[in-house]
């Protein structure tokens, strides 16, 4: 859906507004330091407990407070919904765990951008991108994690990120987060999907809307 690509943008607008900005990307999860013992039992094991999830995020929350950033654009971290998922936890696990993490997080105000569309359409456009052998991986990858639905082709990968988005936006909204949904971010061009994404924000950050 152009995530990463949102992120960079909104790192950027975020500067420019003045404001001191962290941005944490996909490809750091493993690498911060605070993050360590997650890294080291997900190498050991395949899976991270969920109290080393908790107790992480919490030591990262302390660093942010810490270093007086006004602002962490974290591309694919919180709130672990997919990574819950391939781990085999069922939905009750997943809201209990999600309460336990709010409350981690409140003190820096959690606001989950959530970029919605066809997920069809946006396997197809990611393997005209990256090539065929891209979704090939992505649905090897998804094949091997107790996922459920499970999935074994690109027809019940769309079907289990169906299941994905809903357990994701059913308990987001269920918590005290900010939530701003982009509908239809497959269909729009990085620089509409930006601009949505920062009026979708401006409220959460104390800034006015620009005049039309």
């Amino acid at each position: 859906m152009g995530k990463s690509t949102l992120c960079v943008g909104l790192s950027r607008w975020l500067v420019d507004e003045g404001l001191r900005v962290d941005h944490f990307r996909e490809e750091e999860v493993l690498t911060r330091p605070q993050f360590a013992a997650v890294a080291g039992e997900f190498k050991a094991t395949g899976a991270v407990d969920l109290g080393t999830l908790i107790a992480t995020t919490a030591e990262f929350v302390d660093s942010v407070l810490a270093t007086g950033d006004d602002v962490v654009i974290a591309d694919a971290l919180v709130p672990f919904v997919p990574t819950l998922l391939a781990m085999g936890h069922g939905e009750e696990t997943i809201d209990a765990f999600m309460t336990d993490l709010t409350e981690v997080l409140a003190p820096v105000c959690p606001v989950m951008l959530f970029l919605d569309g066809n997920a069809e359409a946006a396997l197809s456009r990611a393997a005209r991108r990256e090539g065929e052998q891209w979704l090939d991986r992505y649905v090897e990858k998804l094949a091997r994690y107790e996922v459920s639905p499970p999935v074994a082709d690109a027809a019940s990968a769309v079907k289990y990120l169906l299941r994905e988005r809903a357990v994701t936006l059913d308990t987001v909204s269920r918590k005290n987060w900010g939530l701003v949904v982009i509908e239809s971010a497959d269909g729009l061009p990085p620089d509409e999907v930006l601009r949505v994404a920062q009026r979708g924000l401006r409220p959460w950050l104390g800034r006015p809307a620009p005049p039309e």
